[in-house]
């Protein structure tokens, strides 16, 4: 848009985000004749994985899955690796781009600042950071459920002389970390990717340990045209099993339960998954784990043996898979590691657990805690996000009567399925709080909650409504459906970023719909057949 079109014309919709439910909203709605535009705050393709350039970055889906289904966009892109790595990722966005001709519609480098709601227009007018204006009918903000990072509060942090990165805004030339002195806070997919890469060339890896993660293997490997090719003949199948599994992959729960079946089958059953590796350990096992404390024990027990049998030293082994498990198997998202508990067999890796010597302050040479002083090059801040709310919480959103969604979800997050909330008409999010998300595999969600928005926003098109809005009856009613299934769940057992509990003063609050893609789109689909039920419309 150059500056002209910028103060003149409306759009019939801006997307905010270009990650997977971004261009997929831009491809759709374009197709259907609207005038689309996106605005990302990325330097270039890629979503998320422009901003997570990590050393060892990579998808915990295959690749296969972790690509659209829709226009037979998955006939031609071959992935080099059975979990492509930030850069498989990267080309695939631009193939996508080669194919659907994307960039025309896009302005990178664009961090919107501000939305507001014009209620005698019905338009919204937004503004980034840079001073670019855009007005549009309709505002979808698909900014993603790890778009904020969340940085730790440490005394003099500023002071250190050497390179501070956090993990999700990494050099984008990358970082040499060859015989460098390397400390890693935190052990979160990310710690756990940068822990495995660093101890490969660093002289010394120092690591912070606050939670175990119950990491489960990977299994990656190398792919070949030929292997390429083999997955591609029952790619429609397992495309379509995606919407009718749990968490959106091509694969789903086992029918049973792991305390009715025998030691030896339920072993045996183990035994085979492991050797296969990937999230069919954790949701494609038996049905029963995310929800029964004794099976959940049973399978912990199965893994801890695993780490037990490739640490070396019994007391690190103990504090990577202690007897005591910190929480139950299964209602923390583990992460998928290649070599991450063997590297703490080298003698340049050292694993610290942080409740029992935290980093009591930075200092210009290193860290400091009870043992003294612990010098470094390289400080990584493996330390997540403030999840799923916090990407659109960082644009000041102002609604009717300048009502301002950073103050309504200051102590709650209330919306409609996650799309909607009361006060801030014809804006819909994408990917967002108490939409499946964090629980579902995100082309999956692009697609499915794609197409649900797509056809939302053509019905109103076609019937001339030019407003709508959720009311708060409908988000209450949609709140207390996820916290009933949030209480039924073993899922407060465990703090994690599911429900706010990794950021400090964040309401507790489940912000990651954990009924499953399949419950989730027959909940909408009552909700279109009663005629788009919990909106009025003018």
């Amino acid at each position: 848009m150059t500056e002209t079109t910028q103060a003149t014309d409306v759009l019939d919709v801006l997307v905010i985000g270009g990650g997977f439910s971004g261009i997929y909203q831009l491809d759709q709605l374009r197709d259907r004749g609207f005038n689309v535009k996106v605005w990302d705050a990325a330097g270039d393709f890629g979503g998320i994985w422009w901003w997570n350039c990590y050393p060892g970055a990579r998808t915990d889906s295959t690749g296969q899955i972790y690509q659209f289904s829709h226009k037979d966009l998955w006939k031609d892109f071959d992935f080099k690796e059975l979990y492509p790595g930030h850069e498989g990722v990267r080309e695939y966005f631009h193939y996508l781009d080669g194919k659907l001709d994307l960039r025309k519609d896009i302005e990178f480098n664009t961090f919107a600042d501000t939305a507001k709601w014009d209620d005698e227009v019905n338009e919204w007018t937004v503004t980034s950071s840079d001073g670019k204006v855009a007005r549009a009918r309709q505002l979808i903000v698909a900014t993603g459920f790890g778009s904020k990072p969340l940085y730790p509060n440490l005394k003099g942090l500023d002071t250190f002389a050497g390179e501070v990165h956090h993990t999700a805004r990494w050099p984008q030339g990358g970082l040499d970390m060859t015989d460098k002195r390397v400390i890693v806070m935190g052990t979160g997919a990310s710690g756990v990717q940068c822990v495995q890469e660093s101890a490969a060339v660093a002289s010394q890896v120092t690591v912070f340990q606050r939670t175990p993660n119950l990491a489960i293997p990977m299994q990656q490997r190398k792919l070949t045209p030929q292997d390429n090719d083999g997955f591609r003949e029952n790619l429609p199948e397992r495309f379509d099993t995606r919407l009718k599994a749990f968490a959106g992959f091509d694969f789903d729960f086992i029918p049973q339960n792991a305390v009715d079946v025998s030691e030896e089958e339920r072993t045996a059953t183990w035994e085979w998954m492991w050797a296969e590796g990937g999230f069919a350990l954790w949701l494609g096992n038996y049905q029963d784990l995310l929800v029964d404390e004794e099976a959940s024990r049973l399978f912990y027990d199965f893994w801890r043996a695993k780490v037990h049998a490739r640490v070396h030293d019994p007391k690190v082994a103990e504090i990577l898979a202690p007897e005591k498990w910190p929480h139950p198997w299964g209602p923390k998202r583990p992460s998928l590691e290649q070599n991450y508990f063997d590297v703490y067999n080298q003698d340049n890796v050292k694993l610290i657990d942080s409740n029992d010597e935290p980093i009591l302050e930075v200092v210009p040479e290193g860290v400091v805690t009870k043992n003294g002083l612990i010098e470094a090059d390289i400080l990584i801040l493996a330390t997540g996000f403030d999840n799923n709310r916090g990407g659109i919480m960082a644009i000041d959103i102002e609604g009717v009567d300048g009502a301002k969604l950073a103050e309504k979800w200051s102590t709650r997050v209330d919306t409609h399925m996650g799309l909607s909330s009361s006060g801030f008409p014809n804006l819909l999010f994408l990917y967002g709080p108490q939409s499946p998300s964090g629980f579902c595999n995100g082309p999956t969600s692009a697609e499915g909650q794609g197409d649900m928005v797509v056809e939302f926003l053509t019905d109103l098109r076609d019937k001339g409504i030019q407003r709508f809005e959720s009311t708060a009856e409908v988000e209450k009613e949609w709140t207390e459906h996820l916290d009933q299934l949030f209480a039924e769940s073993m899922f407060p057992k465990a703090k994690s970023w599911y429900w706010g509990a990794n950021v400090p003063g964040k309401p507790a609050q489940m912000l990651n719909y954990c009924g499953g893609v399949p419950l989730y789109l027959e909940k909408w689909n009552e909700r279109k057949q009663n005629n788009y039920a919990g909106y009025v419309f003018a």
